[in-house]
C-alpha cells in the first residue's frame, strides 16, 4: 500500500482508507449502507491491515455512535497498528450544546469518542461541518488544548466552503494554533465541484484531501447503466435523497467511458473510478467502505496499477462540467489562465 503525506503535516496515510460507516449500521441512511457487527468488523479490519489499509474513518453521528463502538472493539489489542479518524460537530441530540464547534460540545464529543473507541487518543479529529455560531478562535483554542492534552494528534475539517476553511487557517496562523492538515470532501467522477476552489486552496495552503463517497453515492458501482432501471438491490432506492444529486445524462456519459476502459484493462468500474481519484492533486487518501469481505477486496484492487494518459483524458472529458462563476467565462481567456494556472 502506498502511503502519502497528509497536507504539510508529518503524518503519512495510506492511499486507501477504510470507511467504517457500515459498522453497527442502523436507521434509514446508515442501515442501508450496512450493519456490520463486531465479529465481521474484526475480520474486515484483519484484511485491511494485512493490505496496509491502516486508517479507519468514522464519526459520532454514524448510527448514533455505534460505528465508533464497533470499530473500537475490532481494533482491540492492535490499536498501535492503526490510525483512527473520527468526526464531530453535527447534531447528536436536541440540546442547544449538542452540535457545533464550541468548547463545550467538542470537549464532550472527544471524551465520548475516546470511550466508544476504547482508546486514549485520536490520530485525526475532524470538524464534520462549519459552525457559523461559534468564533473560529474558540474552536481552534479547544483543538489546541486537546492536542496539548494528547487526546488528539492532528485536526482537520470536513465539508467546509473555501472561505470557511481559509478563515480557519488564517486564524490558526495568527494565533499560533494547530492548522487543519486535512479536509474530508466529496469528490468523484460525477461530482468534481471540489476542483474549482477547494483543490487550489488545498494546494496553496498544504491541506490534504480525504475523499468520501468516491463512487458518487453508489452510482459508480458498475450496476447502473444507460436505459436500465436502478437495480433492486441498490441502496440508491433508500439513500439518494441524502446524497449529492447527479443528472442522469451526466452519469451515463461517465459510465459509458468507464465500461469501455473496464473492457480494455480488465478492471472493474469501481476500481477505475477510484484509481482516477488517486491521481488527482491534493488527494492524500480515498475512503472506501464495504458491506462484506468480497466488496473490501474488490476495492483494494483499485491500487497497484495505473490508468494510462489517454484513458485519464477520456474520463476527464466525459466528467467535465462548465465551471461556475467566477471561474467561467474568464478561465478560458489567455490572460486569466496565465495568472491562474489550473490545479488539474
Amino acid at each position: 500500500m502506498e502511503h502519502r503525506r497528509l497536507g504539510r503535516s508529518g503524518l503519512h496515510v495510506p492511499a486507501l482508507s477504510f470507511g467504517a460507516g457500515t459498522f453497527g449500521g442502523s436507521g434509514p441512511l446508515f442501515g442501508a449502507w450496512g450493519d456490520t457487527g463486531a465479529d465481521q468488523a474484526r475480520r474486515m479490519v484483519d484484511i485491511a491491515l494485512d493490505a496496509g489499509m491502516s486508517m479507519f474513518d468514522t464519526a459520532d453521528v454514524y448510527s448514533d455512535g455505534a460505528s465508533e463502538e464497533v470499530l473500537g472493539a475490532a481494533l482491540k489489542g492492535r490499536r498501535d497498528q492503526a490510525l483512527i479518524s473520527t468526526k464531530a460537530g453535527l447534531p447528536v441530540g436536541e440540546g442547544a450544546n449538542e452540535a457545533g464547534a464550541s468548547r463545550v460540545h467538542l470537549t464532550r464529543a472527544v471524551e465520548t469518542a475516546l470511550r466508544r473507541l476504547g482508546t486514549d487518543y485520536i490520530d485525526l479529529f475532524q470538524l464534520h461541518a462549519f459552525d457559523a455560531r461559534t468564533p473560529v478562535e474558540e474552536t481552534l483554542a479547544v483543538l489546541d488544548d486537546l492536542v496539548r492534552a494528547g487526546k488528539i494528534r492532528y485536526a482537520g475539517a470536513s465539508n467546509y466552503a473555501g472561505w470557511q476553511l481559509m478563515k480557519s487557517l488564517d486564524a490558526a496562523d495568527r494565533d499560533r494554533r494547530p492548522r487543519f492538515v486535512a479536509h474530508q470532501v466529496y469528490y468523484s467522477l460525477v461530482g468534481r465541484d471540489y476542483e474549482w476552489e477547494l483543490m487550489p486552496l488545498g494546494l496553496d495552503q498544504g491541506v490534504g484531501a480525504l475523499v468520501w463517497s468516491p463512487l458518487g453515492w453508489g452510482r459508480l458501482t458498475g450496476r447502473i447503466r444507460r436505459g436500465q432501471p436502478v437495480p433492486e438491490g441498490s441502496r440508491l432506492h433508500q439513500t439518494a435523497q441524502f446524497g449529492p444529486p447527479v443528472e442522469d445524462e451526466a452519469l451515463y456519459r461517465v459510465v459509458d467511458v468507464l465500461d469501455e476502459i473496464s473492457a480494455e484493462t480488465g478492471k472493474s468500474v469501481p476500481q477505475i473510478a477510484i484509481n482516477w481519484l488517486l491521481r488527482r492533486p491534493t488527494v492524500a487518501s480515498v475512503i472506501v467502505g464495504a458491506r462484506d469481505e468480497a466488496q473490501l477486496r474488490q476495492n483494494l484492487g483499485a491500487i497497484g496499477w495505473e490508468l494510462d494518459a489517454e484513458q485519464v483524458a477520456r474520463l476527464d472529458k466525459a466528467s467535465a462540467r462548465t465551471a461556475p462563476y467566477p471561474y467561467y467565462p474568464y478561465e478560458r481567456q489567455e490572460g486569466f489562465a496565465r495568472l491562474n494556472p489550473p490545479a488539474v
